[in-house]
């Protein structure tokens, strides 16, 4: 059953509603003055020259993980699309040439302007394969083409980029870990 909440009852001076709207009037006069006689109270950011410093676990623009031998680390299990609510993942699968994997992606998109930056894709990967960790917030383009995003701007991404403390990311061509993981990955050891 639901609870039935009362309404407060109004003094006479709430219900005038001019004297209220005087009190938040004043409260912002009194905001804007203070931060007009103090301006290096101000939290600014000389932008776009000085970017913002975003936590590292922020959701930004996503990104592909690779093999140490430089292809996605995707197996094309449709897991992404599926948990995806606005559903703007586009997959299509075909056959990978390791017999190590079944399959892999020939066609990876995200449409930027359907996505609402949940991260639900990234928690439903079973294989680390796709993250939000880019830093790119701001996504700018001048037509929609451009906010669709393909496997091969997904795969853009430079290990240097990542702390070494990542070392999934280090384990890309360029990273720090990537001798070592190629060697692992002939051995047959690596997953």
């Amino acid at each position: 059953m639901a609870k039935v909440v009362a309404r407060p009852d109004l003094s006479f001076w709430e219900s005038v509603y001019f004297i209220e709207i005087f009190k938040g009037l004043a409260t912002t006069l009194g905001h804007a003055v203070r931060n007009l006689a103090r301006p290096e109270g101000f939290q600014t950011l000389d932008y776009p020259e000085e970017q913002p410093r975003l936590p590292r676990d922020y959701r930004s623009q996503h990104r592909l993980m690779k093999r140490p031998d430089g292809e996605s680390r995707c197996v094309a299990c449709y897991m992404c699309s599926t948990a995806c609510p606005a559903r703007c993942i586009s997959i299509v699968a075909e056959e990978s040439p390791d017999h190590h994997i079944e399959k892999r992606p020939a066609k990876f998109e995200i449409d930027l302007l359907l996505c609402v930056f949940c991260g639900y894709c990234v928690e439903a990967c079973p294989c680390d394969a796709i993250r939000m960790d880019t830093g790119k917030a701001v996504i700018v383009g001048d037509s929609r083409a451009g906010f669709v995003i393909d496997k091969a701007k997904l795969l853009d991404w430079n290990p240097a980029d990542y702390p070494a403390e990542d070392l999934r990311s280090q384990e890309a061509p360029g990273g720090s870990r990537n001798a070592e993981a190629r060697a692992a990955l002939k051995s047959g050891t690596h997953h």
